[in-house]
């Protein structure tokens, strides 16, 4: 079988750590649990054995910050921009942005995405100065093949709660889910829930809501309806796709427009 071996940029991997070790950025403490020039086969094989670092049992989460994290597609000449926006809770109020640009080096795998972008990530991270208590990531946690998505392995590099929350199914079936805000179908695949299909605006198609790590289910659907402002996205997930593409960003923070969970999780 043929094996593609990924350089990372030199530049990119001065940002992180040694191999089992932390290193603690302004206030971000960024753990390193394996290297970065790897093969396809190796990204797979290191996936399988975090997911079972992954905790899937929730703490008692009372952010004060919530950041949420997404990276730009490459332009023309290959550089693309990730961005970390946080906002203060309960207010839903910017406090922080910071962004990272550079070639992303890892080629583009669905199901190894992390590998490719979370470098990019937590070179825009390094520069926050508030440290945040839970994290928002544009992609999915443990509704993964593998069970270890990008929310989990951000999750367990930044060593705190995350959520993942994509735009898209991965891997999993769900039954339809009502029109009415706050309604979910459980995700499930080969007999485990894995996530929720999440209703967050009406005549938009669902959201992706997943366990990345330090959360249960229930909470990760508490805290994303928690941040929906009439958005299809949540609020830090859709500012940093908008900062993270470079657009202009309109802020909407009105506890009234935050709707209730309608669907009770078994």
């Amino acid at each position: 079988m043929h094996q593609l071996t990924q350089t990372v940029n030199p530049a990119l991997l001065r940002m992180l750590p040694p191999v089992d070790s932390a290193i603690i950025i302004n206030n971000v403490k960024i753990q390193n649990l394996h290297g970065w020039q790897i093969s396809v086969a190796e990204a797979k094989q290191i996936q399988s054995e975090l997911a079972r670092q992954v905790s899937r049992q929730s703490e008692t989460i009372k952010p004060r910050f919530i950041v949420g994290v997404d990276i730009s597609a490459p332009d023309s000449t290959g550089i693309a921009r990730a961005a970390a926006v946080i906002l203060s809770y309960p207010e839903l109020q910017v406090a922080e942005i910071t962004t990272a640009e550079d070639k992303l080096n890892f080629p583009y795998i669905p199901g190894l995405l992390s590998f490719r972008e979370i470098p990019l990530i937590l070179a825009a991270c390094r520069k926050l100065s508030i440290n945040p208590d839970l994290v928002v990531a544009d992609g999915q946690g443990i509704a993964h093949p593998r069970r270890f998505g990008i929310a989990s392995h951000l999750g367990l590099l930044l060593d705190m709660p995350s959520i993942g929350c994509a735009k898209s199914r991965l891997c999993g079936t769900h039954s339809p889910v009502t029109a009415e805000i706050g309604d979910y179908a459980e995700l499930m695949d080969n007999g485990e829930i894995i996530g929720v299909a999440l209703r967050s605006k009406v005549d938009t198609n669902p959201i992706y809501i997943s366990i990345g790590h330090r959360i249960d289910l229930p909470t990760a659907i508490h805290w994303v309806m928690e941040c929906c402002c009439g958005y299809r996205l949540p609020e830090p997930s859709r500012l940093a796709h908008l900062a993270a593409s470079g657009k202009s960003m309109t802020i909407v923070s009105n506890r009234s427009q935050r709707l209730p969970v309608n669907h009770v999780l078994q």
